[in-house]
Formats: C-alpha cells, structure tokens, sequence
C-alpha cells in the first residue's frame, strides 16, 4: 500500500508520520498517510507566505485555466476519488460518486467566476471636495488562506475553499479531517498536475493540536473552517485579527403545511433525514406538520425510512444510509433516543445499531430541551411533531440556537413569504427539504451556524478585499 504523503509544495512521502486510515463500517485499513506536526505546519505557513509575495497578482486568465485543469482532473480520476471517499468516510458509494461529480461543478463555476471579479468607478463630485476626481474600486487577494475542513464532505467542501483561494489569487494551506484526508492529498496532487505552482496550495493532515499555527499565526490573513460549533467558535476567539469565515453545524427544521403533496413531502423528507446516516451540516432533524395533514403524512415517511433507505455497507450501491463515521458518534445517537424515551417521548421507529451502523430513529412528543431537539444530532434521528398555526411553526422552528438551512412546504405563497421573511437561518427552502442545495449558491447561516458565505462567487467575495483609488487628473 502506497502511503499518501503530505502536501508541502511538492508532495514528500519522508516528512511526517505515517498513520493508518481505517473503514468507519469494517475498520480495516484503507490506506496510509504521512501526518505532519506544528514544524511541518509552520513551514507550511511559511511556503504559502513566500509564495502568495513571489507570485505577485496572477493573471485571471490564468486563474481560470488552472482550475478548468484541476475540474478535469477530477473527471479523470471520478472513479478512483469516489472509491477513497466511500472507504474512508463510509461514504455510500452512490453518494460518493455525486460529491465527486459536484467537486468537479465546483471547480468549474470557480473558473468562470475568476473571470467576473470586478470592480467598479464612484462619481466623487457628489461632494465639493471631490469635484475632478474620481474612485476606482478593485477587488485583491486577502493573502495567505487556512482551510479546515470536516469528513463528512472530504472532497466537495475542500474543494469549496481551494478553489474560491485559487480563483481570487490566495495561497491556501488546509489541514484535512484526520479521519478522511486521502482525497484531499489526491486533489492536493491533481491541483498540482493542473499547472499551480507548488506552494500555492499545501495539503498537512496533522492533529488538531498541531494546527495552531493556521489560527493564530498573524502571517495567515484568513481562516475558513467547517465543522461543529464548539470548535468553530472557539478557533474564532484565538484567531486574532484575521478573517474567519465559519460554517458550523444546523439543526435543520421543516414545516409541512396541509395544502402541498404530502406524500412527496414525506418521501423527500425521509432521505434528506437519513441518507449517509444523517451525518450532513443540513440534514433533516425537526419536522412540523399540520395537524390535518399529519396522519397521512406519518405513514409515508415511515414507510420510506423502513423500506426505501437501506442501511449497510457503503460499497453496496443500493445502500444510502451507511455507518456513523465512528462508535463514539453511534453510542451518542443512541444515548440521545434513550433520553428521549426515558422523558416519556414516543419512537416511532425503534433504530438498530450493528457496528457503526445505525439504522433511522424517528420520534415524537420529545420535550424541546432535550438533546436530540436543542442539539445537531448528526446522526440518522429526526423528530416529528404537530402544530395547527403557521405562526407558531415559525416559533418553533426559530426556538433553536442554530440557523443554517430550513423548508417550508406549502402551494400558499402568502405563506412561504412570511416563512422567508420569519425564519432565522441563512436559507429556506420551497416545496423540498432542507438538505437541498447547489454548489453555485451562498451556503452558511446565522446564530451558532457560523458566519460568511460558501458558493464560489460569495467565497471568493470573502476572500478578496476591496482597494481604492483616488484619481485626480487635474493634477496630473
């Protein structure tokens, strides 16, 4: 088995220590790569710093045809990226091959939008002291980046923050989940077979306490992390005067109004609860649905989480709710609906554990203050409960300390409105579940769901800081 060595500059097998990766479903090995320390990571700080000054201000054409390089070399190698997903996060092998393919969108629409970083002119006679001058606004690379990203996603959201680092001008070191960092070696070296200078782009795997010089090291001018709150917000406040952009954990929520198909509402809303065992930032995790709606509803999802969404080995490509990505995470599941039915709650649907694989767990009559309401499960575990006025959905959607994604579904569009205008979070979503989304758009939220936007064309927006001009021809 051929080590995956860790990315500075070039990539070297003999820096660093080798570990062994391991199958969250089977605990095999699935691979090996070389983990760096706080040396290796401050060199890398150091390479990205030289590099971003050497450099100078890439062309955008230039920009551009490294990434259109690097999404072809993803197409390339689809099929090898999808099988080190699945293996090493338990990916189911369906949902892996549509990350890759969505990595592969990513980089893409990061190329066209490297082309469309404008700027704009200001009329300065609006007052009397700028009559015969005139601004010009561009937008410039904010520096030296530090990318943290989380496993459920070890592709597509690295590929979020590399390529919007790329397409404005941005050197990037990222320190990839330690559990899931064979794809982002594997995108490290396709990055470099595309033509980016080495350097540009550092790939470390290392523990979490050998990253420190990402967060507090003063040469790093910006911090993009995805991961849980807790951590998010505790690197913020050592992070120091750089930039941070957070996108953190969601409780997401839907409200299933009686006016709209409930019989797709409850299918589309079984998968976006339990596919990849519930392990995504927007999965479904509290549902409200109108009374009048309700029985007909609790039969379909129930029907689905049984039936439709099978649970096992991630290499099955039927199977699309594999294992949790370790025990710890599958005894915490479990805890939080044993907790649930000691306050008297009602399972609706009894999970099963079998290793790490936890099968769907639905529940109702939970009191909210109880984890597995308050709290981001990430788990295969959704609550469903009943309301009779939109207003009060509205509340109990918005009585939580996260704000990522939520849905409404309702034909009523005075409705969806007042839900648009209501609902605390960074998206809603119409007629579909909370869990959509598409690469193009601006992805994050508000409360403890972070800070900043995802989305090529936002990210790169976050990254880049805009430069005045003063121009005063007169004097010239």
């Amino acid at each position: 088995m051929q080590p995956h060595g860790l990315i500075l500059g070039e990539e070297h097998h003999d820096l660093g220590t080798i570990r062994q990766i391991r199958s969250p479903f089977d605990g095999r090995v699935v691979g090996e790569v070389a983990f760096g320390d706080a040396g290796i990571m401050e060199q890398a700080v150091g390479l990205a710093t030289e590099k971003f000054a050497a450099l100078g201000h890439v062309p955008a054409h230039r920009r551009s045809h490294w990434l259109k390089g690097i999404a072809s070399g993803i197409q390339r190698q689809a099929d090898e990226l999808g099988r080190t997903i699945s293996e090493e996060a338990g990916k189911p092998i369906t949902l892996a091959r549509s990350e890759v393919a969505r990595a592969v969108g990513t980089f893409t629409i990061a190329a066209e939008e490297a082309l469309r970083i404008r700027g704009e002119l200001l009329p300065f006679d609006r007052a009397p002291d700028g009559e015969g001058r005139t601004g010009m606004v561009r937008r410039v690379p904010i520096g030296p980046v530090a990318a943290i990203s989380p496993f459920n996603f070890p592709l597509n959201l690295v590929a979020h923050k590399l390529a919007a680092a790329l397409a404005a001008g941005n050197t990037a070191v990222l320190k990839p989940a330690s559990q899931t960092p064979m794809s982002a070696i594997e995108l490290g070296r396709i990055i470099l077979e595309a033509g980016v200078p080495p350097g540009m782009v550092n790939v470390i795997p290392c523990a979490a306490t050998d990253a420190a010089p990402l967060v507090e090291d003063d040469r790093i001018r910006m911090l993009t992390f995805t991961g849980s709150a807790e951590v998010g917000w505790a690197l913020k406040a050592r992070s120091g005067r750089k930039k941070v952009t957070l996108e953190l954990g969601g409780n997401a929520a839907a409200i299933v109004e009686p006016d709209c198909d409930i019989e797709d509402a409850a299918r589309k809303l079984a998968l976006g609860a339990f596919i990849y065992a519930g392990q995504i930032c927007i999965s479904v995790q509290r549902i409200y649905v109108h009374d009048r709606a309700a029985r007909r509803f609790y039969k379909t999802f129930l029907e689905v989480a049984k039936s439709y969404l099978t649970c096992g080995d991630p290499a099955d490509p039927e199977v699309l709710c594999g294992p949790m990505i370790d025990s710890g995470n599958a005894d915490r599941v479990l805890e939080w609906v044993d907790q649930a039915r000691s306050a008297e709650a009602t399972v609706l649907l009894e999970p099963r554990r079998d290793g790490n694989v936890v099968s769907p767990a639905v529940l109702s009559q939970v009191p909210p203050e109880l984890p597995i309401v308050a709290r981001e499960a990430f788990g295969p575990v959704v609550v469903v409960e009943t309301y009779r006025g939109i207003n009060g959905a509205i509340q109990r959607v918005n009585d939580s300390a996260y704000g990522l994604q939520a849905a409404i579904y309702s034909n009523d569009l005075r409705k969806v409105m007042r839900a648009y205008d209501r609902i605390e979070v960074g998206a809603v979503i119409h007629n579909d579940y909370p869990t959509y989304r598409i690469d193009p758009m601006p992805y994050g939220g508000v409360k403890e769901s972070g800070q900043g936007r995802e989305g090529p064309r936002y990210a790169i927006e976050e990254m880049t800081e805009p430069r005045m001009l003063v121009l005063y021809p007169e004097k010239l």
